[in-house]
């Protein structure tokens, strides 16, 4: 039901305006008041007019409805009702469209200020410049950290094709850093839920923080002349490949998971 107005405007209108419409309003079974959440709803006041307005419903009686029923009772000296007479049926009135009428363009006034340009979007093609030697180090160095840990030339398809072979050494650059690359984007695009937004921050900071720790590891080992990687260190970096591929199946399912 729209809420009465008063000529015509939707400013604040009196309590004993709204009081007849609020009486009026259909309610369901059980209820002989509506709630003040309704009225506010119904007729767009705030929370203290809304109170007062039920207040009043609660304690001002509805008027009671007209008596619209015909007295039982006859006067024998009361003249008889005349017949009624029939009228004849009036033409129903022609009903002509209107003819539609020509739109104008708007025109736009003289001193009205240009709509502003689209803003043009950062160059991208510089990170290709930063990342290459970037990529030399950070290969060559997970390489060479995979030698002193026991990785090495091993052969996948033994049997099937016995003249493949693959250093298992590239396993670490590319899993680690290309992970920690994904997650920074998937973190800094925002267009994920919270909890994948929230498992993507803080793993491309782990990982970031593993590959700087494996570059320094390689050079501290190489610079003192170690060529066998010390147990600890090897235990970390046999772990990784294990860590990057759990931590991408999580990072995928959190992504396309939208409840």
């Amino acid at each position: 039901m729209t809420a009465p107005t008063i000529n015509g405007t939707r400013y604040p209108q009196p309590i004993e305006h709204l009081l007849p419409a609020a009486r009026a309003l259909d309610l369901p079974d059980g209820e002989a008041f509506p709630s003040r959440n309704r009225l506010m709803r119904e007729f767009r006041i705030g929370a203290p007019k809304a109170g007062e307005l039920l207040a009043l419903l609660k304690t001002e009686p509805a008027a009671p409805p007209a008596d619209t029923t015909e007295p039982t009772t006859t006067d024998p000296a009361a003249p008889e009702p005349a017949p009624p007479v029939e009228l004849d049926p009036t033409p129903e009135p022609e009903i002509t469209t209107p003819e539609p009428v020509e739109q104008v363009a708007p025109v736009s006034r003289p001193d009205t200020p240009p709509a502003p340009a689209p803003a043009r979007s950062a160059v991208v093609w510089p990170v290709v410049l930063l990342a290459l030697p970037a990529f030399v180090a950070i290969w060559s160095g997970w390489v060479g950290l995979g030698g002193l840990t026991g990785f090495g030339i091993v052969h996948p398809l033994p049997g099937i094709w016995d003249s493949l072979s693959i250093n298992s050494a590239i396993t670490l650059p590319i899993g680690v850093e290309t992970y920690g690359a994904y997650a920074l984007y998937v973190w800094l695009s925002g267009r994920v839920p919270a909890p994948a937004l929230r498992f993507a921050k803080w793993s491309a900071l782990g990982s970031l923080v593993v590959g700087a720790l494996g570059q320094v590891a390689y050079h501290l080992l190489v610079a003192a002349g170690i060529t066998s990687a010390p147990w600890w260190i090897t235990t970390a970096v046999a772990c990784l490949p294990v860590a990057v591929l759990g931590m991408g199946a999580a990072l995928a399912h959190l992504v396309r998971t939208h409840d």
